[in-house]
């Protein structure tokens, strides 16, 4: 299996702001220089990461730790 993020889409509205989905649904909304930043910096890199960094649904590689910990083995 893959750790790459996938299936982000973004959209640029009038007012100038921008609307980040995952799989169709949304995810957030970005306004103002969070809005100009994203936009100046999807041009230079992964587009898929860096959505997947914006929105939050982005796998650290501590997953696994975190599930063997034990305060969270009883779930």
């Amino acid at each position: 299996m893959s750790n790459t993020p996938e299936g982000f889409d973004y959209t640029v509205r009038k007012d100038g702001t921008v609307a980040i989905t995952h799989h169709g649904r949304a995810a957030t909304v970005l306004r103002g220089r969070r809005a100009t930043d994203f936009l100046d910096h999807v041009e230079h890199g992964d587009d898929q990461e860096l959505m997947a960094r914006v929105t939050g649904n982005y796998r650290h590689g501590n997953e696994r730790a975190a599930r063997n910990h034990p305060r969270n083995r009883g779930r």
